[in-house]
């Protein structure tokens, strides 16, 4: 098959995005036309993975207020707000979206008291707010790809490499490319991939439907694995090493990723086998000391009993269903990898804190006000 996965599609007032449900049996795009179609599409996982999730929540309200008339800058400035705000609620647990709502309503609030601009102006460098967000996504993506495959490549002797991923982490989880995934790409871009290995990634089966058909379509050598069989995987093939996203990274290093993660980081410090970590620096959520303080969404017990309507339980069987896990930072041993490098967990909030504020500092007056992720259009615009 030919040509990239797009999860996302969007122009000025439109947004569509591949409903992940059905994959990957149909390829079905569904239009959000508000924050209430991107509240839903988010809560029922018809788009998931952190980062896409705080791209098509940023956009539904993007497009919801593209519709929209202003009397001025600050009922502009409540209104993203309070959108953005309700948006965080889809998903908690995924900091992405939370972090994106903050920085975002923080600076259109600072610009409507500071700015010049005229009330339609100022309605569009909010909704640039978001687009800029989409824009940047896959250049920090190929970044992390890139940091991590040499990362990989420079731990390892002259062979190519036998990856074990888990849930999706690729283009169907960000706006192209991918974070865990987007390591596999670059490895594989340099002929370095031997095989992938990729859970089920139960109850929702991400890994099945969706990591293993971006495997195929990008023709990567891959098999696709039970939860169940990790172990058995590291103990009788040599695996290189094990490469996931996170959800939410906290300042000791802790990290919250999808179910299954601290089995496996478990798994990994047994055989020996490097366990890295990769994801966005907007995943990073400093105010947090430990994984202790991570709230751990749980979600419907329907997932675990039933698969598209198909009953797999025992009626009135009771289930616990957590969406996620905490990863100590101990058994981070590869590493945390970021658009700006590999970073051993205990060292991660002190060395991103030194980064973002030297970006800071030269980056000018008019920058300091916006988002990690923005880029130089949205700051020519507001200065």
């Amino acid at each position: 098959m030919a040509g990239a996965l797009q999860a996302i599609r969007y122009e000025r007032g439109k947004l569509e995005i591949l409903d992940q449900l059905q994959l990957p049996t149909h390829s079905e795009y569904i239009p959000i036309q508000n924050t209430e179609d991107g509240w839903d599409a988010i809560k029922q996982m018809k788009v998931r993975g952190a980062p896409a999730i705080a791209i098509v929540g940023c956009l539904s309200m993007a497009v919801e207020l593209y519709y929209m008339d202003f009397k001025s800058r600050k009922e502009i400035a409540d209104y993203v707000s309070d959108r953005l705000k309700y948006l965080v609620t889809a998903r908690p647990t995924a900091v992405n979206m939370n972090e994106a709502a903050t920085k975002i309503s923080s600076m259109i609030k600072d610009m409507a008291e500071d700015s010049d601009l005229s009330v339609s102006d100022f309605k569009e460098l909010a909704i640039e707010a978001a687009e800029i967000m989409f824009e940047d996504d896959v250049t920090i993506n190929k970044d992390i790809g890139r940091y991590g495959a040499e990362h990989i490549i420079s731990n390892t002797e002259d062979v190519n490499v036998r990856i074990l991923t888990h849930c999706n982490t690729g283009s169907l989880a960000t706006a192209g490319y991918g974070t865990a995934l987007g390591i596999v790409r670059a490895l594989n871009e340099r002929g370095k991939i031997d095989h992938v290995y990729c859970t089920e990634t139960r109850p929702y089966n991400q890994g099945a439907r969706l990591t293993a058909y971006e495997l195929v379509h990008e023709s990567i050598s891959a098999t696709l694995i039970l939860d169940s069989m990790p172990s058995m995987l590291m103990a009788h093939h040599d695996v290189t090493a094990v490469v996931v996203g996170a959800d939410r990274v906290v300042g000791n290093g802790d990290t919250a990723n999808k179910i299954g993660t601290l089995q496996l980081a478990i798994v990994a410090k047994y055989f020996n086998v490097p366990f890295y970590v990769a994801c966005p620096v907007t995943t990073f959520d400093p105010c947090k000391a430990s994984g202790k303080e991570i709230e751990i969404e749980e979600r419907p017990h329907h997932e675990m009993v039933s698969i598209k309507g198909q009953k797999i339980a025992a009626e009135g069987i009771n289930c616990w269903n957590p969406a996620f896990d905490v990863t100590p930072a101990e058994l981070i041993t590869g590493g945390i990898v970021t658009e700006f490098g590999v970073f051993k967990p205990s060292e991660i909030k002190e060395k991103l804190a030194s980064i973002l504020s030297k970006n800071k500092e030269n980056s000018g007056p008019g920058l300091q006000r916006r988002s990690s992720y923005s880029s130089l259009k949205l700051a020519e615009k507001s200065d």
